[in-house]
């Protein structure tokens, strides 16, 4: 199949991922150029993937008429301003999660989108992981009714990140957005969106240099009735159990999903239909693999994206259901800081 998308990404961090598209049959997809702050960053990238045309200034990929797709990886509050200047330089945008950093960056991108006329899509891999998927799958076939609640987690013990990614200590809204905004997008996925939170959080005081709270649990009422909570803690000790999960409880049954980097994931589904409300677990290889670290839930979202370019299709990701998940951090942030409820204004096309 001809090469006939070019995609520039920005940041050579998890933007190495997209690499594998060079070498995978079937797609129009051509990564043609990095950009990176450092030349070093730069030299790793051309050695481990091969591409060249790489620069330390983003705007010579957006100038550049090989280039179709603006793939954003660099830090989260760089993302609106970038996707922006890609819209308007005529690209589609892939903006890895969290879209922006606040619901009037996220209105701004949505409005240029629709515009131009050109896609935006958030690379959310939540949305694409196997078990999670197999989870949308009984919702979506009535298997488990109506939902009455759901819950959402991701807990990640911080580790290095602060040494790799030293950005995080000098904007520091990051792991709201850029860490809870996957169990609530999760959740809006499966409900909708949201119309009440109620947040509390804490600093576990593992990581003393970062000055804002890292740990946040959140109860979450929808649109349609039902009620959520979602967890996303980042300074602790990495718990004995899967990194990420959700479960979806509903009047006919329910399922919960898991997952884990470079593990095995599972689904298991309790349904009233079956004799004595018989419960079964469905098992699933990993999802990240790869000589890239790139996984097939990356590959799902690039497949999907690719269709919507050529077909002229939204993604199911796209700027206006991005707007969804950022719009709710916003007010938790709000909730945070007042302690009190705080009602979600979600900004509509």
């Amino acid at each position: 199949m001809e090469r006939t998308l070019g995609i520039g990404v920005l940041g050579t961090g998890m933007g190495l991922d997209l690499a594998y598209v060079n070498d995978e049959p079937g797609t129009r997809f051509e990564v043609r150029g990095f950009c990176a702050s450092r030349e070093a960053s730069l030299a790793r990238a051309a050695r481990k993937t091969g591409v060249g045309g790489n620069t330390t200034h983003y705007r010579e990929l957006l100038a550049r008429p090989d280039i179709d797709v603006i793939a954003i990886f660099t830090p989260d509050h760089l993302h609106a301003e970038q996707a922006m200047e890609a819209l308007k330089s005529g690209k589609h945008v892939l903006i890895t999660k969290p879209f922006t950093t606040s619901a009037a960056d996220a209105l701004e991108v949505a409005k240029l989108a629709d515009e131009t006329g050109l896609k935006v899509m958030v690379g959310e891999t939540c949305r694409y992981y196997t078990s999670f998927l197999a989870a949308k799958q009984f919702l979506d076939d009535g298997d488990l009714g109506d939902v009455i609640f759901a819950d959402a987690w991701y807990l990640h013990e911080l580790g290095n990140v602060f040494e790799l990614t030293p950005w995080r200590l000098e904007v520091p809204q990051d792991f709201m957005y850029g860490g809870v905004c996957h169990p609530l997008d999760s959740l809006i996925w499966f409900m909708g969106e949201v119309e009440e939170v109620h947040c509390l959080g804490n600093k576990g005081g593992l990581y003393p240099a970062y000055p804002l709270e890292d740990n946040f649990l959140i109860n979450v009422r929808f649109a349609n009735g039902g009620i959520g909570r979602v967890l996303g803690a980042y300074d602790l000790v990495q718990p004995p159990r899967p990194m990420m999960g959700l479960g979806i409880n509903g009047t006919k049954g329910s399922v919960e999903a898991d997952f884990t980097d470079f593990q095995p994931s599972s689904c298991r589904v309790r349904l009233s239909r079956l004799p004595g409300g018989a419960a079964a677990e469905l098992n699933f290889p990993a999802d990240t693999e790869g000589a890239y670290g790139q996984g097939q839930a990356v590959r799902r979202y690039m497949l999907e994206f690719e269709e919507c370019i050529i077909n002229d299709t939204q993604p199911q990701l796209n700027a206006w259901e991005g707007i969804k998940t950022i719009a709710a951090l916003d007010a938790c942030w709000e909730s945070l800081k007042t302690g009190q409820p705080v009602k979600v204004e979600t900004p509509q096309p």
